[in-house]
């Protein structure tokens, strides 16, 4: 944003979402920064930002807002939040890199040419991972193995554990065997 901002001279709209990383999801919370030329351009975005706001809530909520204001204000809270969300972060790559090699310990063949080796697992990030899988791999987790995932197999890597990514593996080889590979 600095660099947009001060050493380019532009202006800008950055946006955040504390869903995710504070545990908000029913709270919607996250920010919006508009950095503008001047004074009187900023108050032109503002007025036409409560516009829009307004009609789209007129009462937004505020307990979420409140806890993430209490958590980034205080340096020992978020120090904590800090260090939990870093331990969070590391075992969903954990579970990613769990993950792919049991599919590989299996032999598990890729949905298509496209992913040809499960790299594509590990180089996502974030708590979800398009697997490649289709609707037609989808049904069949779901339906025989318990597993449920997006019908384009988004999968979430939060739901991956030491004690079932063997399982998951098995899975995912069973449905991709029995179905075929994706039509792309």
């Amino acid at each position: 944003m600095r660099y947009f901002a001060h050493e380019r001279g532009m202006e800008l709209m950055v946006t955040q979402s504390y869903s995710k990383n504070f545990g908000l999801y029913g709270e919607r919370i996250g920010a919006l920064n508009v950095v503008c030329k001047d004074q009187a351009s900023a108050v032109k975005v503002q007025s036409q930002l409560g516009l829009i706001v307004r009609a789209m809530v007129s009462n937004p909520p505020l307990h979420g807002a409140q806890l993430v204001a209490t958590v980034i204000s205080n340096d020992a809270l978020y120090k904590q939040w800090d260090s939990e969300l870093k331990m969070m972060s590391n075992r969903i790559v954990e579970m990613r890199t769990a993950l792919v090699a049991a599919l590989k310990k299996i032999d598990c063949p890729t949905p298509n040419s496209i992913y040809a080796d499960w790299s594509h697992i590990t180089s996502q990030i974030g708590m979800f991972a398009f697997t490649g899988l289709q609707k037609k791999h989808v049904q069949i987790l779901a339906e025989k193995w318990h597993i449920y995932c997006t019908d384009n197999g988004r999968y979430s890597m939060a739901g991956v554990n030491p004690n079932n990514v063997d399982y998951i593996a098995e899975a995912m080889k069973d449905a991709l065997t029995t179905a075929g590979p994706s039509d792309v």
